[in-house]
């Protein structure tokens, strides 16, 4: 083997060479540096461009130009990488300061590419210069280029913490930065506030910035993220779009229609993608409701805007947009950089005070630079002013020469009178003028005065000025001149002495040049920040409507919206509510919302909850959702009741007691919580507070202990001091204070409430409030009948009752019993799922001990088993109003029908309307002494 080729491990090579190709990576490519907050390519584009005296104020440059020089002299790498970077700082929606004025296209928010960069011209803006602040003046250090024919520097000046300002974006090897924009004023302020303070903390530096602010704009919602990252140097921010929701138009076939207009999108998103984004929602049916979008921006400004139809909720498509688009995006801070060559994780702090040192650096740097430039400027006016005072010997001696090195010679091997030199020194005090190193010194021989200050020595820097010398000034006014500038020079070197001398006066200078640039160059913030965030839930996807839910015996359970039922006269025959099985029927109806909260209890006497959006809607004609795919009911297990709650979890926290002072406790007795009553089918009642049922469990939990045989019937929400009352199968109820039971656990069994005969069970359970007085009464043929609650006397619990409604043949068993207002409609849905919703006038009010009137017409095997209560709601809908003038009312899917059988659309839920199971056998259709006739 040749004695110049070594062995070496490949793994000790592979490993080698990695970490330098990393280090290269990280140092040379990737990483911003934290003083400058440039990347190298970055830095050295600001330096071509300020040798090119590109500046704001001249005259554009081809951009190829400029691009030609940075990889000609300064960057190793394609010309392309090198116009990406000057692009990007060109970019209005990239920086949040653009570092380069542009001229041409320079791309868009749109994403589309820039032209080529002979067709773009570019200069530095004005605020760049501030970048490159005394670069001439040995602030920063230099280092060669590649291949050491140029020199560049390796860091710039930087009055402006760049790093914050703009942020950077790279990824390197084993790491990567991205750091979001903040604004000028803010971390001007921060600065401000660590310069007077070092030893600020983190905590003080954030209330001066407040969070990022991006150049789109946009809102971050929560201050944790924002956080995360000052304090650790990561963090997550979520930023969503600006937008405002606006009216189509006042009149016409846009009126009552919104329009939402998105003015500011997320960083960094591309504008005609997520409008692409939307636009494939919309056709796939995962976001309805709207008709068209439309890009309007232009140089005003961006504008979206999205048209709905009419009816729709613009808030919930505004969720689902946010949820399903770019139009809420997350940004991932990682402040890394280099500090000192390293690469560093660095909190905000930190990223302040390696700004402010290397503030403090290049102030320092600057003024010794200054202070030896004025020292070199006294020396050479010492030996202008030696000149003058022998100026004859001085051109004797020049013309004596043969040429200008000669003449050089005899200068500096000649000594000088010292003339008034030794006036201008004695006032210079104890100040030096004197630089530090002056060329030719011999330590032997020095130069200045000699001989005591009676001659002077010049030294080669004088001699060359003097012989520089033009004629004028030679004239009394101009050594006149000299004197009075070498006395500012003393001023001028006891303040830069002072500066280096005193800390304090280094930090106000500092401070000064901060406050100039934030006065000159600071703005209003363009991010909005919203102090917390939180998730959509489901809830805030879906449009709050009222809707009809229905369950079958079977199990089978939907929704469907409650206008999709209009109300018809007294006796209508109604129409097919739902597609039935032949050994199939509904069970259970309720009015609720979608954003109702529903309690399942069970026949066993367990509770289950529901959100009504949980339960989908669905058509006419569909069976609906098994409800043991919603709910973990056992085999043998039936859902008994059905009980809405809305806003369950605000009832609870307004209405539970508090355990403070005596004052609170008076206070809160006055309004006691919430309770469910409970019925059983053998008569049992149960009182349990509802805060008890505030967390259910996914397996549901027991809401009331049963004997055997016995099961749980209905279910109702009183407020502590209400009467309630029981209605058997027989006809029979019961009034009672709901305080004769007294409040029990959930797993109680309960106190008797209404004694029955063998053949008798509990049907209804009604909660009497003072604003409803009539209870409304149904039989399982189709009749009824309206009674006023003031004919039931109020009794005590466990009484056999009163006649309620007589249970004839013709009338058969009693269904149900709901409390009503004239003002309401009711819904009646028969076995074979037949449904209709009548108003509660239509139905004839009459005596206890009466048969009613027909409230649903009903076949020869067809049975009623459900009825609920719509409390009735004015509607101001101008399209109906204009509608009903004309007399006529369009139903989806149906023809048109007289307007004047059409109650509102709009109706609230009645947490008490629930239908219980009707099993009674069908009586034969005969009439009874009592019966009232009137079915008009």
């Amino acid at each position: 083997m040749s004695e110049s080729v070594s062995p070496i491990g490949i793994v000790d090579e592979l490993k080698q060479s990695y970490l330098d190709y990393a280090m290269s990576v990280i140092v040379s490519r990737a990483l911003p540096d934290v003083r400058d907050g440039f990347k190298p390519v970055h830095r050295r584009v600001m330096y071509a461009m300020h040798v090119l005296s590109n500046d704001y104020n001249k005259p554009y440059k081809k951009s190829a130009r400029v691009v030609g020089d940075v990889i000609g002299k300064y960057h190793p790498h394609g010309d392309s990488a090198v116009y990406d970077a000057i692009v990007r700082m060109a970019q209005d929606f990239s920086l949040r300061y653009p570092m380069v004025d542009g001229q041409g296209n320079f791309g868009s928010i749109d994403d589309d590419p820039p032209a080529a960069m002979r067709y773009t011209e570019v200069r530095m803006t004005k605020l760049t210069h501030q970048m490159l602040a005394d670069l001439d003046k040995d602030t920063v250090d230099w280092e060669d280029n590649y291949d050491g024919s140029e020199r560049m520097p390796s860091v710039m000046p930087a009055r402006i913490p760049n790093l914050l300002v703009n942020g950077a974006t790279g990824i390197a090897v084993g790491m990567a930065t991205n750091m979001a924009p903040h604004n000028l004023t803010e971390v001007i302020n921060a600065c401000l506030a660590y310069a007077a303070n070092p030893q600020v903390s983190a905590d003080e530096l954030m209330s001066h910035i407040s969070g990022p602010d991006f150049p789109t704009g946009g809102i971050i919602y929560g201050r944790a993220g924002i956080l995360d990252a000052y304090r650790t140097g990561k963090g997550r921010l979520h930023i969503r779009g600006r937008y405002h929701i606006e009216p189509m138009s006042d009149t016409g076939v846009n009126r009552d229609r919104e329009r939402i207009v998105f003015t500011e999108v997320p960083y960094q998103a591309n504008k005609a993608k997520l409008i692409e984004r939307i636009a494939e929602l919309v056709r796939d049916k995962k976001i309805e409701g709207i008709t068209e979008i439309r890009d309007e921006s232009d140089k005003e400004g961006m504008r979206i805007a999205i048209d709905l139809r009419r009816g729709e909720t613009a808030e919930v498509i505004v969720n689902n947009l946010f949820l399903q688009t770019p139009l809420e995006s997350s940004f991932s801070i990682n402040m890394v950089a280099l500090d000192n060559g390293q690469p560093k994780l660095l909190t905000l702090r930190q990223l302040i005070a390696a700004f402010v040192r290397h503030r403090q650096e290049v102030v320092t740097r600057r003024t010794i630079f200054e202070l030896n430039k004025a020292r070199v400027r006294g020396h050479l006016l010492e030996g202008l002013t030696v000149a003058l005072a022998n100026i004859d010997d001085i051109i004797a001696t020049i013309k004596a020469s043969a040429n200008r090195g000669l003449a050089r010679e005899s200068l500096l091997n000649n000594t000088w009178g010292s003339g008034s030199v030794v006036a201008m020194l004695k006032a210079a005090g104890s100040q030096s003028v004197r630089p530090e190193f002056i060329e030719g010194e011999d330590p032997k021989a020095p130069f200045g005065l000699i001989e005591g200050e009676e001659r002077y020595r010049l030294s080669l820097e004088q001699v060359n000025a003097i012989l520089d010398m033009q004629l004028h000034r030679l004239t009394g006014l101009e050594q006149d001149k000299l004197t009075e500038e070498y006395q500012d020079l003393l001023r001028e070197i006891a303040h830069l002495e002072s500066i280096l001398g005193d800390f304090d006066k280094l930090m106000s200078i500092i401070s000064n040049e901060l406050i100039e640039i934030r006065d000159n160059f600071g703005d209003e913030r363009r991010t909005d920040i919203i102090d917390s965030r939180m998730d959509f839930n489901r809830e805030d996807l879906i449009p709050e409507q009222t809707v009809v839910m229905t369950v079958s015996r079977t199990g089978y359970a939907k929704t469907q919206p409650i206008d999709d039922y209009v109300a018809q006269k007294r006796g209508g025959k109604g129409k097919s509510a739902t597609a039935m099985k032949e050994d199939d029927v509904i069970d259970h109806l309720v009015v609720t919302s979608t954003h109702a909260t529903v309690l399942c209890f069970t026949d066993s006497g367990r509770v289950f909850s529901l959100r009504g959006f949980e339960v989908p809607i669905a058509s006419r004609g569909s069976r609906g959702r098994p409800l043991v795919n919603l709910i973990s009911l056992d085999a043998d297990e039936t859902v008994t009741t059905i009980l809405p709650i809305p806003k369950i979890v605000e009832e609870l926290s307004g209405n539970t007691v508090s355990d403070g002072d005596d004052d609170k406790s008076e206070s809160s007795n006055e309004a006691e919580p919430p309770f469910v009553f409970f019925a059983t089918a053998n008569g049992t009642v149960k009182r349990v507070e509802l805060k008890q049922f505030a967390n259910i469990r996914s397996n549901g939990l027991i809401a009331i202990g049963l004997e055997d045989g016995d099961k749980l019937v209905s279910a109702r929400i009183t407020n502590g001091s209400q009467e309630v009352m029981l209605f058997a199968s027989s006809g029979k109820a019961i009034r009672f204070d709901e305080n004769d039971a007294r409040a029990m656990g959930r797993t109680a069994k309960g106190v008797r409430g209404m004694r029955l005969a063998d053949d008798e069970f509990i049907k209804s359970l009604v909660v009497i409030e003072d604003d409803v007085r009539e209870i409304l009464i149904a039989c399982e043929n189709g009749f009824g009948k309206r009674t006023f609650i003031d004919e039931f006397n109020t009794q005590n619990r466990g009484g056999g009752g009163v006649i309620a409604i007589k249970t004839s043949a013709r009338n058969g068993a009693l269904v149900r019993a709901t409390k009503v207002d004239p003002t309401d409609d009711i819904i009646l849905i028969s076995d074979k799922g037949t449904l209709v919703r009548t108003p509660v006038e239509h139905v004839a009010s009459s005596g206890r001990n009466t048969q009613g009137v027909t409230l649903i017409r009903l076949s020869k095997e067809e049975k009623l088993v459900a009825m609920a209560r719509v409390e009735h709601e004015e509607s101001d809908d101008e399209l109906v109003d204009a509608m009903r003038e004309d007399g006529t009312f369009e139903v989806a899917g149906q023809a048109q029908i007289d307007i004047d059988a059409v109650t509102d659309d709009a109706a609230t839920t009645d947490v008490h309307d629930v239908i219980d199971i009707a099993n009674n056998p069908v009586l034969d259709e005969t009439n009874t002494e009592g019966e009232n006739t009137d079915d008009k």
